[in-house]
């Protein structure tokens, strides 16, 4: 089986310590930059590992394509819907950022919660003031919209904090590290009660804007977003408003509406607001634990000529 494994990133590719597997299982190996066409002949590629392949390269073109394992967890950016109609295997790389993406986030969260950027200023003008009030964590309720891998990586750790962590799903019940997990009906409910609130959700017609002007306005005052998912899943402008009124006291934003942010956004000016670009995912580990999810997806596909 022919194999077209891209090179998107420094860990969103195949690494040449990982290939012996391949091969003893009769898959012959082809490589290709992700963000360009593929040199190669199309119809003679079987499996593809990739991120955004399809955008150069047309999926109709790889007419003997059985099988493919994207490099991240959203996919609404590949031709969903061919795939399902040509009865393409199809993975996503679920749970290979899902500890990165926590981690930065709580870090730009104890950011606002420590009021470490005045720490910061402080030691580069060598000023030596302390402060009388700084916020906890601890007892704080936490509102996770979106209890997946990336949902449960937040509740585990931010249970370790000591907070009190809902989940929404769009089904209700008990999920590991989380004190309930309720339906995605009960957000407006659970809306005033939060302190934090996380964004964790895919981007589609269901979730698009899903935290609006009303839904913001209904947000604890005093309260912190937290959006590390896909921009549009929160209406930007009202979100903006809701900053510069004080009602929500920070926001921890990795994902925006426009990417890169325009230099005129407020957002980049606003003490009370963590900006960085689309990076929460990057990590030491994370070519790792792609290439587990790829070898083990790969040894349950049924398409290897032979298993060892």
């Amino acid at each position: 089986m022919k194999m077209l494994f891209t090179d998107y990133t420094s860990y969103c590719r195949l690494r040449p310590e990982d290939e012996p597997w391949l091969r003893e299982r009769g898959i012959e190996v082809l490589r290709c930059p992700d963000g360009e066409p593929y040199p190669g002949d199309p119809s003679q590629i079987e499996a593809v590992a990739c991120c955004k392949l399809f955008s150069h390269t047309p999926i109709q073109a790889f007419t003997s394509l059985r099988y493919i394992q994207g490099y991240t967890a959203g996919f609404e950016h590949l031709p969903m819907d061919y795939i399902q109609d040509h009865g393409i295997q199809f993975h996503n790389a679920r749970g290979v950022y899902s500890v990165p993406i926590a981690e930065f986030a709580i870090g730009g969260l104890l950011t606002l919660y420590k009021d470490l950027r005045t720490f910061e200023r402080r030691q580069g003008e060598r000023v030596w003031k302390q402060r009388a009030y700084l916020r906890e964590l601890w007892g704080k309720s936490v509102l996770i919209v979106g209890a997946g891998s990336i949902g449960a990586a937040f509740a585990s750790r931010l249970k370790a904090f000591g907070c009190a962590v809902t989940g929404l799903a769009r089904t209700a019940g008990h999920r590991e590290h989380f004190d309930r997990v309720l339906g995605m009906e009960a957000l407006d409910d659970c809306l005033p009660q939060a302190d934090v609130v996380i964004l964790c959700l895919p981007r589609n017609d269901d979730t698009f804007h899903i935290m609006d002007e009303a839904r913001l306005a209904r947000m604890k005052e005093g309260a912190v977003l937290v959006n590390i998912c896909r921009g549009a899943v929160a209406d930007e402008a009202a979100l903006i408003r809701a900053l510069e009124s004080g009602r929500l006291s920070g926001a921890v934003l990795d994902v925006f509406e426009t990417e890169p942010l325009p230099e005129s956004s407020p957002l980049w000016a606003m003490e009370n607001v963590i900006v960085t670009p689309h990076s929460s995912f990057a990590a030491e580990n994370n070519a790792q634990r792609l290439w587990e999810i790829m070898r083990d997806n790969l040894a349950a596909s049924g398409l290897l000529e032979k298993e060892i």
